[in-house]
């Protein structure tokens, strides 16, 4: 997964008060197990195909109030494209300067579309670079702030300044602080997954799509209910049966499964992959979670402060003493109904209500002066579910959903067992409650290579697990590139290229694969290779930085010097703020 799936738009969907996705109960519903591995609502011989998605506007002509009171929600707002009126209401123009980086930013508005220039001045105060890109689609519905996608060709990125609205003003976006990013961050398919209705990205590594990226825009009522083909075939040709066995009621699921749509995009973890042979995509609503994504996060240990406790709601109402007393029949259900979201003057009447199904007034122990204190007063929500900043999202707060009894109340006892024997080492939170906790160990290789970018203490995992592997499934793809990636950072270029090219049979569209290629075919002096390779990394993934850099390296050492001068040029066209390659490309010039 990327730095925070699209973190700013994770905010603005995590922390939005409509963080549950269906209709709510006036109690916890009936006693069901937790899991159940098959969709309560309807039989396996009438589930709709698996591309049976018709849109919201289909489903709009029958549900007309339940459609238009979920399109002024914050999920049935996630996302939008720039027009004139959004563009409109952006406090543009706009400037921002990173110190840090030393990079500026203009934003504003040209015949009602919005643009980003990023750019960077010398000691004279002249231009260095400067690159301006349309923003194309606004992801995030303004509660925390809006986040900016930019196309460049098929491939979509994250643009670098992000609107706040807490502060009501631009600044860069999460993430590009400390970094000078420019417009190369890619839009991955597990970001993007979260935040709109149904996307189409070609791949899941690159930040490539298809033609159309977006078949629907905002997230819609697929999302929460499954394809809606069948339904509507159903519908329209009169066979509709007992409670509709064409679509997915979420009332009928147990409480783990209705849960786990919500944990489909309200918990990511320490990391998150897609099952073998599963892209996020494929996740349908009634199904369990984890056929398709698994979410695993490192262990939490006492003494942890509340605050890293990773700001997650599933995980985080799994650990309130209202799931843990209703043996885990608390639902995101329980307290939210996605289909009307009240407003920030109805919120604290609104919860209040949910919070006496269960409480009585007068189980509160504050002193009545006290709890006039809150805003309004008497607001269940601003002591039991304060919100919070969170440290990784500027200018961001969002909503505990642990319901803490008191401000400052510990982890309980189960935060802190959430391992088992078999995976000693992680949490896998959606995994089944109380199963072994296994995982196909190639799914827990990628686990690892994943955790290894931010926590380096899993490498020595990694390591054994990699090489086990490539003992007991040498044909695997992955298996072979991460042998291959060892083999090249210790200097056996020889044995790496060995196994990078047997990668590179079994998975043969893999960009990474060709750069590395072509590094170990460098070392070797096998240059003709070597830029045979990295060119094509670079056809699979023009945007991949290092595969541009690798063949601008072996341009150079087989003396193409104008080969080389022409890659540096295309290379400064897609990432014009790198002063090593601006210098070096004047010196070739020269």
């Amino acid at each position: 997964m990327t730095w925070l799936l699209v973190a700013l738009a994770w905010a603005e969907i995590a922390g939005s008060l409509c963080a549950g996705l269906f209709s709510t109960r006036q109690v916890f519903g009936e006693s069901t197990p937790d899991r159940q591995h098959a969709a309560e609502s309807r039989p396996a011989k009438q589930l709709a195909p698996n591309d049976g998605y018709v849109g919201s506007s289909t489903c709009a002509s029958c549900h007309k109030v339940i459609y238009a009171n979920f399109a002024k929600t914050r999920m049935g707002r996630s996302m939008t494209v720039a027009t004139a009126d959004a563009v409109g209401s952006l406090h543009l123009p706009s400037s921002i300067y990173n110190p840090t980086t030393d990079r500026h930013f203009d934003v504003y508005a040209q015949q009602g579309k919005l643009f980003v220039s990023e750019y960077q001045t010398g000691a004279q105060g002249q231009e260095v670079f400067r690159k301006t890109k349309q923003v194309e689609w606004i992801i995030g519905a303004d509660a925390n702030g809006l986040g900016g996608i930019v196309q460049r060709g098929a491939y979509l990125f994250e643009a670098p300044v992000s609107y706040y609205v807490s502060p009501q003003k631009w600044g860069v976006s999460p993430g590009y602080e400390d970094r000078p990013i420019g417009f190369s961050r890619p839009i991955l398919a597990g970001c993007i997954f979260c935040h709109s209705g149904r996307p189409e990205p070609a791949d899941k590594d690159t930040g490539k799509f298809k033609p159309e990226p977006f078949r629907q825009l905002a997230i819609g009522c697929e999302n929460c209910h499954g394809p809606g083909a069948a339904h509507v075939q159903a519908m329209q040709s009169g066979t509709r049966t007992d409670a509709d066995l064409h679509i997915v009621n979420p009332d009928r699921l147990s409480a783990g499964l209705e849960n786990d749509i919500c944990m489909s995009c309200h918990e990511a973890g320490d990391v998150r992959v897609s099952r073998p042979g599963k892209s996020y995509l494929d996740f349908r609503p009634g199904e369990p979670l984890d056929k398709t994504v698994a979410i695993l996060m490192v262990p939490i240990q006492r003494g942890d402060l509340d605050s890293e406790d990773h700001l997650e709601q599933t995980f985080e109402m799994r650990m309130s003493k209202c799931y843990r007393a209703t043996a885990g029949q608390l639902r995101c259900a329980t307290c939210h109904d996605p289909h009307v979201e009240p407003t920030a003057s109805e919120a604290a009447t609104y919860f209040n209500a949910k919070c006496m199904n269960c409480h009585a007034d007068r189980m509160c122990t504050l002193a009545a002066a006290e709890r006039a204190k809150t805003k309004p007063a008497n607001n269940c929500i601003e002591c039991h579910m304060p919100r919070r900043k969170t440290p990784q999202i500027a200018h961001s707060s969002l909503t505990n959903h642990r319901i803490l009894t008191r401000t400052g109340e510990p982890l309980p006892d189960e935060a802190f067992s959430l391992t088992t024997p078999e995976l000693p080492d992680l949490a896998y939170l959606d995994g089944e409650p109380g199963g072994a906790g296994a995982l196909e160990p190639a799914t827990l290789l990628r686990v690892y290579r994943e955790l290894t970018n931010s926590r380096p203490e899993y490498k020595a995992a990694y390591e054994r697990l990699l090489s086990k592997l490539a003992e007991a499934d040498p044909n695997h793809a992955e298996v072979q590139e991460g042998v291959g990636e060892e083999a090249l950072a210790n200097g056996h270029a020889e044995e790496a290229l060995a196994h990078l090219e047997l990668a590179a049979k079994l998975k043969p569209q893999e960009p990474r694969v060709y750069s590395e290629m072509a590094q170990a075919e460098e070392q070797l002096g096998r240059l003709d290779e070597a830029i045979a390779s990295a060119e094509k990394a670079q056809s699979l993934d023009p945007y991949d930085e290092q595969a541009q850099k690798t063949l601008i390296d072996c341009l150079i050492a087989a003396k193409q010097y104008d080969k080389a001068i022409a890659s540096m040029e295309r290379y400064l066209e897609v990432f014009p703020d790198d002063p090593f390659m601006r210098k070096m490309l004047n010196l070739a010039r020269q």
